[in-house]
């Protein structure tokens, strides 16, 4: 089964929390989640480990032996997996690439100026790269 065509896995709210740790900052241990996440939350530090292995399962981790600890890396992207997401949820709905489109833009009504002028220049960039194959 190629990489793409893997069932994006289901995640709770504290997995999206750590996954979003591990993007800020790669490599970092359970302690460090935990401080970052847990300790706020009121969330032990089992709760916490149990969750970074939930997503090493899962294949959203990577993990290293340092010492006595393990230390946590994402493996994907943090905008590739919102995208595949997406791409699975409109992929349920029939795939109707019209639809599709104002389903996004419906989604995208609120979003302020700069984050559409980022949007805006994304697209530009990957029309560019389009034409310049």
């Amino acid at each position: 089964m190629s990489e793409s065509s893997k069932p994006t896995p289901a995640l709770g709210d504290l997995e999206v929390a750590v996954l979003e740790v591990t993007w800020e900052t790669p490599e970092c241990s359970a302690k460090e989640v935990h401080e970052r996440i847990g300790q706020p939350r009121g969330i032990s530090l089992n709760t916490v480990q149990s969750t970074l292995e939930r997503l090493h399962r899962k294949e959203l981790l990577t993990r290293s032996k340092r010492g006595h600890a393990y230390r946590y890396t994402a493996t994907v992207e943090r905008e590739r997996l919102i995208a595949s997401y997406i791409r699975e949820t409109l992929g349920r709905f029939g795939g109707d690439a019209v639809s599709s489109l104002a389903a996004f833009v419906e989604a995208v009504e609120d979003i302020d100026e700069a984050s559409l002028a980022r949007l805006e220049e994304e697209l530009r960039k990957r029309r560019q790269g389009r034409r310049d194959q």
